[in-house]
């Protein structure tokens, strides 16, 4: 019977705290990340759709730019998942990098752009949790993390390109 008693406990408990950290998310960082989008929203209609299209097809024709600039407006500008569909300014041999390095930049992206990728903010959360405890500065934490994933991302994008222009050529594909 204890037992019974304990999990009636315990059970109804986790949905407590599950609604407790629902209102703190709900008046601490979904504003922000509202107003973030907002933001980014009215900086691009501002700039204007067709000059933002124009600054990505130049980005796309250079390795160094397609591979970081690109990346970094396609997350910053439409948020995951709608940041892969910059690749349609892409030629199909590239696809799969450009793919690789967007995909790439969503988990560093959290640390000082939160709204373009909430679902991964959890993770981020957590780590820079520890390294405030540790004493150390978040902020330090935010820029490293972002700068080193704007590496990572131009390494994944050649990597990768190399990766399919290998395979491209071992299946004897033309049309890459």
């Amino acid at each position: 019977m204890e037992w019974i008693q304990w999990f009636g406990e315990h059970f109804i408990g986790m949905f407590n705290a599950g609604g407790e950290t629902f209102m703190g998310l709900l008046t601490g960082i979904v504003p922000t990340l509202v107003v973030l989008l907002t933001f980014t929203y009215a900086v691009m209609k501002f700039i204007g759709e067709e000059r933002v299209n124009k600054a990505i097809q130049f980005a796309a024709k250079y390795t160094l730019l397609r591979y970081t600039v690109m990346p970094i407006l396609a997350v910053l500008l439409l948020t995951n998942p709608m940041a892969y569909t910059f690749g349609r300014f892409l030629p199909e041999k590239q696809k799969p990098a450009f793919y690789d390095s967007a995909v790439s930049f969503v988990h560093p992206v959290t640390a000082l752009f939160p709204y373009a990728n909430a679902g991964e903010l959890f993770v981020y959360l957590g780590i820079a949790n520890g390294i405030k405890e540790a004493g150390y500065s978040m902020s330090e934490l935010a820029v490293r993390y972002f700068l080193v994933g704007i590496l990572i991302i131009l390494i994944r994008g050649i990597v990768t390109e190399m990766i399919t222009k290998y395979l491209a050529k071992k299946m004897e594909v033309k049309s890459l």
